[in-house]
């Protein structure tokens, strides 16, 4: 019932999230505050986050903004705007630092100099200007595609129409944010929802001169793409915008070293009520662009910036219970049923307790009131218990020690890097014994990254379930569709688009196989690296309790942690069965092989630590040029790149095949 709730509200919340997309960006009616919208937005973020089930094409996750209006002519951006990843803690500022140190391979003493900026809460635009001539401007629109809203842009004063300068580059785009300030809203309040809207609506306008009417502003802060750049940092990019006539916040700073951008970050969160605009957050960039340029983009978002949301709101609710949800890989999880309370326009009913540590160290009971927080992506969680209204007769909350679902005992892991037991307890059960893990092992099967059967979602899997029509994965491809077709809420359509579906699931990489089986600790990538060594289907339905499995301690980038959990896999006969009764449904697809690049047909294998760069780095600059990296020596291997304490024996095997042998300058020769 509980997972049935949740899709139900997952679907629910997209619905109400595509109404207001469309109200607020094209039909400028918006119908709630943009407080409301956006915490609408981060709790389907939240679901999806938590329920990796969860997927829909609508969804925030997958879209930036909305499709451009039909009222306006569209174009595309030259350089795609996408969006930031947020962090919300110090503990997120410190791990954003040191994701870029790896990246970087720094030293832990080195410093990181970030240009910060505060993050206005307007509406982003990009100014195309040739040979110092404003030509035209682009609203965001869904990030690779804007609507032409040149004329109204021309209506604001802070936006230069023409620039004289030498030091200009000859052809640019310059992003940055139009709004209105909150005394001049004061004055139109009544036709707008909030000044964001007011911007919105404003420069949407198809006539210049109603826009012209209202108030409003722009501050530059970043370029999308240029021509005959020359700045070396953002720093001095943005003194340069001013020079230009561009309006800049006067709260740039250039900062080095976390604990200095959190006193910054408390000192602008004590007076953000006290500026002429609204701001949510502030905005960390590396400032110096060649590392923007080695750090590069993940997903929809770049590894060199973060935004840095101000505090999240919170609200007082009574704990009703205490339900312990087991995951996929057995963890459990304690959740607190709440009394409903609304923090920021969205309804809580439910808040995570982390683990039973958490709930120890803050002495949390059933009966309890308690500080609930949300804090944009993450998922509502207790901040503390008001004592002066706990029951006298309250108990202390015992963690379970047997699995609720399969009653097996549950245990804490030993870590044998942190030399402590982990704060997870995991029931025990192995394989498909416990029925809980069984069914999210299932989802897992099928959701977005590993199969993605569409019309196959968490609520059919536990209907599914219910009617044992399914036990174990490779039963999906046994299913009865004319049974399928006969069941409640389904039809000949429903059942047929679903046969087509999972017929279609068929044809998979290995890689994609290897993550759906759903091994702990091996994740994407770990799958793509075991893929890889491993080669076909028929190798990996091979693998027993008595293979040699030290032998994927010579991948590099898989570790012991991923070997003992494989070893663990593969030693339950469950397993074993679902990859063989897999093999008889599954095609491996043929990976596509790159057809051009500096390095084609070139091969690597990188063995010590190299001067200045990671080795993640120098494996993403090799296969963008079309080169491929190897997980061991043999004769397939052209190259070794060999670092500061190297495998001996690679090199002895290297120089017994007679591979070259090469160092860190002339990888880089190789790559000009």
């Amino acid at each position: 019932m509980n997972n049935e709730f949740v899709k139900k509200k997952y679907k629910k919340k997209i619905k109400e999230f595509i109404k207001h997309n469309r109200l607020y960006f094209d039909k400028n009616t918006p119908q709630v505050s943009d407080k409301y919208f956006d915490e609408l937005k981060k709790e389907i973020l939240d679901l999806e986050k938590k329920f990796d089930f969860l997927n829909d094409k609508n969804s925030p996750s997958k879209i930036i903004g909305f499709e451009p209006s039909k009222n306006f002519k569209k174009s595309k951006h030259r350089v795609k705007m996408l969006s930031l990843a947020n962090v919300f803690k110090k503990e997120e500022v410190e791990n954003f630092e040191k994701k870029i140190k790896n990246f970087l391979d720094l030293d832990k003493s080195s410093k990181i100099e970030y240009s910060v900026e505060p993050k206005i809460d307007g509406i982003s635009a990009s100014l195309t200007y040739k040979n110092g001539t404003f030509v035209s401007g682009l609203s965001r629109g869904d990030g690779e595609e804007g609507e032409l809203i040149t004329e109204n842009l021309k209506t604001i004063k802070d936006i230069p129409k023409k620039i004289i300068s030498n030091n200009f580059p000859s052809d640019i785009d310059i992003r940055g944010e139009v709004f209105i300030s909150n005394k001049d809203f004061e004055k139109i309040k009544d036709n707008f929802a909030n000044p964001r809207n007011a911007a919105s609506g404003s420069l949407r306008q198809k006539d210049p001169n109603q826009t012209k009417k209202i108030p409003l502003q722009f501050i530059a802060y970043t370029y999308g793409y240029q021509k005959n750049f020359n700045f070396e940092k953002q720093s001095q990019y943005l003194k340069a915008l001013n020079e230009w006539g561009f309006k800049t916040s006067k709260f740039n700073k250039v900062i080095n070293g976390v604990n200095n951008l959190m006193k910054n970050y408390e000192q602008m969160e004590n007076i953000r009520f006290e500026l002429e605009y609204d701001v949510d957050g502030l905005v960390y960039k590396v400032n110096d662009f060649k590392l923007q340029s080695r750090l590069g983009y993940v997903s929809n978002s770049p590894r060199w910036a973060s935004a840095h949301k101000f505090s999240a709101e919170s609200s007082f609710s009574k704990i009703l219970n205490i339900e312990i949800q087991v995951g996929r890989t057995g963890a459990l999880t304690p959740v607190a049923k709440i009394n409903p309370v609304n923090i920021g326009g969205v309804i809580v009913s439910n808040a995570t307790l982390h683990n039973e540590d958490e709930i120890s160290r803050k002495d949390i009971r059933v009966g309890d009131t308690v500080k609930i927080e949300r804090a944009g992506d993450v998922i509502p969680h207790v901040l503390s218990v008001d004592l002066s209204k706990r029951n006298k007769l309250s108990k202390k909350y015992i963690f379970p020690n047997k699995c609720p679902s399969c009653k097996s005992t549950v245990s804490k892991e030993y870590n044998n890097q942190t030399k402590k037991f982990d704060a997870i307890r995991r029931c025990t059960s192995e394989g498909f014994e416990c029925e809980k893990i069984a069914i999210e092992k299932i989802k897992h099967f099928i959701s977005k990254d590993s199969l993605n059967i569409d019309g196959l979602g968490k609520k059919v899997v536990e209907k599914f379930w219910d009617l044992k029509l399914i036990r174990f994965p490779h039963e999906i491809f046994l299913l009865d569709f004319n049974k399928i077709e006969k069941l409640d809420g389904w039809g000949k359509l429903s059942s047929s688009n679903l046969k087509y579906a999972i017929n279609k699931s068929k044809n998979i990489s290995l890689e994609k196989l290897i993550y759906a089986l759903g091994i702990r600790h091996i994740g994407q990538e770990n799958a793509k690296l075991i893929s890889q060594n491993i080669k076909s289907l028929e190798n990996l339905s091979k693998i027993r309790s008595n293979y040699n499995f030290n032998s994927f301690l010579n991948i590099d980038g898989i570790g012991e942690t991923q070997v003992q959990s494989l070893k663990k896999f593969f030693s339950n006969k469950d397993n074993i069965k679902v990859i063989n009764e897999l093999k008889k449904f599954i095609k491996i697809e043929k990976e596509e092989k790159q057809i051009s690049g500096r390095l084609q047909n070139q091969t690597f294998l990188i063995t010590g630590k190299l001067n200045g760069i990671s080795r993640a780095e120098v494996k993403s600059i090799i296969e963008k040029n079309s080169g491929k990296i190897l997980s061991s020596v043999n004769n397939k291997l052209k190259y070794l790149v060999v670092g500061e304490k190297p495998t001996t024996k690679k090199i002895n095997l290297a120089k017994s095949l007679k591979i070259n042998i090469i160092n860190q300058k002339e990888l880089e020769l190789l790559l000009n």
